[in-house]
C-alpha cells in the first residue's frame, strides 16, 4: 500500500514540475510554445503567409510540441523508476 501511495506522490510531483517546463515548435515564422501538462501558452502568427499556411503549419507545430512534451514525459518517467 505504501508503495502505491509513494508512486503518486511523484507523479504528482511529475506532473507539478512539467507545468514549468515549456517546449516549443517554429516553422516559417509560426511559433507555438506548449507546456509539460500539454497546454498551450502561446502562438506566434507570419502574417506575410497566406491564412491556409498558417493553419497547416500551426497544426504541424502543435503537434510537434505535444511530441516533444511526450518525450518528455517518457524520459522523466523512466527516472523515476
Amino acid at each position: 500500500m505504501f508503495d502505491k501511495l509513494k508512486q503518486i506522490k511523484q507523479l504528482k510531483a511529475l506532473q507539478d514540475s512539467l507545468k514549468s517546463e515549456m517546449v516549443e515548435s517554429e516553422n516559417r515564422g509560426v511559433k507555438i510554445v506548449v507546456n509539460g501538462n500539454m497546454q498551450v501558452e502561446s502562438v506566434k502568427l507570419n502574417n506575410d503567409l497566406s491564412l491556409g499556411e498558417q493553419e497547416e503549419i500551426v497544426k504541424d507545430c502543435i503537434n510537434d510540441a505535444f511530441k516533444q512534451v511526450q518525450t518528455l514525459v517518457a524520459q522523466r518517467m523512466t527516472k523515476m523508476q
